[in-house]
């Protein structure tokens, strides 16, 4: 059961949360890269979404000073690219990022590591609490009830555990399933969204996750309640999906070196990115 004082600090920290993000609104004005605005005077941003406008812009200019792109491509403060642009930085980046074929040992040591991911049969039952976004809704008003409610499900154990989740549910949760306790069932990953079964499955854990996923449909508070892992596939039969998840995460590193050097040679003003000093990146 939880004190008192702790539900009043949480409250307290999502509070000041709060307070951080909407003073980092009033003071962004407007972002630029190289002189190009990312958005306007009275624009709503996050941080992330100021930052990702401002990759989307450097890889613009970039494509522009390779000739990939024309110099008449009107860079838009929505963040919103033109098709041509949008084509162009994909031949960049084809261009640009050096994807080395993962190494069968490599490989090997990924899978022993993952074998859980590789599982065929993986089955988690489920029950949750859904916060939907929906057309209108005060997001930050939602996130911070959503981790209110995750606070609140995690400081209980026992039958009290049980039936505060399902209270919980059957009060808040905008799913159905907050009549049934919350209850999904047993579900595999194809009967989910990807970005939620990223979060259900590979994974060990049981009970409440300590964080919130997030999917299409909004935030949701999640228990697993069992797990069944399925059956374990050797290394020949999965590994040319082993192979894919190695080459994955090799770009991903690259984009960000990629992107870091072409920061480093910017002039940025209004975001904060990573920057490389040098483009010797390793």
């Amino acid at each position: 059961m939880c004190l008192p004082d702790r539900i009043s600090l949480a409250t307290l920290a999502l509070a000041c949360k709060d307070l951080a993000m909407q003073v980092e609104t009033l003071q962004q004005g407007i972002a630029r890269v190289n002189g190009v605005a990312l958005n306007t005077p009275d624009a709503v941003l996050s941080g992330d979404e100021l930052r990702q406008r401002a990759y989307s812009e450097l890889l613009r200019q970039a494509a522009v000073a390779r000739g990939l792109l024309s110099d008449r491509d009107v860079p838009c403060s929505d963040g919103v690219l033109s098709e041509e642009a949008t084509n162009a930085i994909e031949v960049l980046l084809e261009q640009g990022l050096v994807i080395p074929e993962p190494s069968d040992e490599a490989c090997q040591r990924h899978h022993a590591a993952h074998q859980a991911t590789y599982s065929t049969g993986e089955r988690v039952n489920v029950r949750h609490i859904l916060f939907a976004v929906t057309q209108g809704v005060d997001v930050v008003a939602l996130r911070n009830r959503a981790e209110t409610t995750l606070l609140d499900v995690r400081c209980h154990d026992g039958s009290q555990a049980d039936e505060a989740f399902a209270k919980a549910a059957a009060t808040l949760s905008n799913c159905p399933s907050g009549e049934e306790g919350g209850h999904l069932g047993w579900l595999t990953a194809s009967d989910c969204a990807p970005e939620f079964a990223r979060e259900l499955f590979g994974h060990a854990e049981v009970g409440v996750l300590p964080r919130l996923v997030h999917s299409r449909f909004g935030l949701h508070v999640v228990e697993v309640l069992e797990r069944d892992p399925g059956i374990e596939q050797p290394f020949e039969a999965v590994r040319g999906a082993v192979a894919m998840s190695l080459r994955q995460a090799t770009y991903v590193t690259a984009l960000r070196q990629f992107l870091s050097v072409l920061a480093g040679a910017a002039v940025i003003e209004g975001v904060d990115i990573e920057a490389a000093e040098t483009p010797l990146v390793q």
